[in-house]
């Protein structure tokens, strides 16, 4: 069978895929909303790793057999619809974006009506190092018919997740309520830290938690909420979503996603080694104007 993928959305996700795609499949289309400024990072990482970039989607799913699209949470019914005029009819439509259950099932009611057949994916670790074959749990009524192509292409961390639709995305949610929660937890525990001149002795009593080294770990998580947070503020707010669709309020969620669209607002820092200088600079940009 003549494999033909479209990716939609060529940031991060899209592109780590692009990479181990490429010599897997017969033909590699993709398309972003950035490819409209040739100067923008998604069209220049297509150019450099040899993918086609499509003038819009319509154009970048005609002939897929597969579209995979890892677009931004708030982004996901718009991508659905966007290829409802171009999906071939019974094409696989993998949906790995971070959203809450409702989002994703509407999603998948877009694109059944196209003809296509949704599975519901979700990436339950960073893309990096391992890319295609990341641990994801996949559901929805076509994900177990999914397996097969999905193995060949190099999706071995994939499996299926019992229950109804929505269920795997529900799980990734509430696991970032830790995973997003906690970066946006050491920004604000670690800034007032450094306000008070107490940085060091609040990372010492934490040694004896789970994590390998503190200091490292914690300049690691600040700088992925620098880098990052916009889309990861997206995400908590999908979380948020999740948390009040099981009948609570999402305090923790909303807070965390303060944190992390401020956090994206000084992207400049993150290269900064030293976490005393990247406190330093982050609190030089009045945190205190941070609200939920």
């Amino acid at each position: 069978m003549t494999l033909r993928v479209c990716l939609l959305g060529f940031g991060e996700v899209g592109q780590t895929l692009a990479t181990g795609l490429l010599g897997r499949v017969d033909s590699l289309s993709a398309w972003d909303i950035r490819f409209a400024d040739s100067a923008s990072g998604p069209s220049r990482a297509a150019s450099r790793i040899g993918v086609t970039a499509a003038v819009n989607a319509a154009v970048a799913v005609k002939g897929a057999n597969l579209i995979v699209s890892a677009v931004t949470a708030a982004q996901i019914s718009a991508a659905a619809r966007s290829i409802t005029s171009g999906i071939a009819r019974d094409a696989w439509y993998l949906d790995l974006n971070s959203t809450s259950p409702a989002s994703k099932n509407a999603a998948a009611d877009i694109v059944s009506a196209a003809g296509g057949r949704f599975v519901e994916a979700a990436v339950m670790s960073p893309i990096q190092p391992r890319g295609a074959a990341s641990p994801m749990l996949i559901g929805g009524d076509h994900a177990t018919a999914f397996q097969p192509l999905a193995s060949q292409l190099g999706f071995t961390g994939m499996r299926v997740m019992p229950g109804k639709p929505g269920s795997a995305s529900a799980a990734k949610m509430c696991r970032s309520v830790l995973v997003k929660g906690l970066e946006a937890l050491v920004l604000e525990s670690l800034l007032a830290a450094r306000r008070h001149g107490v940085e060091d002795a609040v990372l010492d009593s934490l040694q004896g938690l789970k994590i390998n080294d503190w200091r490292e770990d914690a300049r690691y998580m600040m700088s992925r909420a620098l880098l990052h947070g916009a889309r990861r503020a997206e995400e908590l707010r999908e979380v948020a979503r999740t948390v009040g669709e099981a009948g609570l309020t999402p305090h923790m969620s909303s807070a965390g996603a303060a944190w992390q669209e401020w956090a994206a607002e000084h992207p400049e820092i993150a290269a900064e080694r030293d976490l005393g200088k990247l406190l330093d600079g982050l609190l030089s940009a009045q945190p205190g104007g941070v609200t939920t």
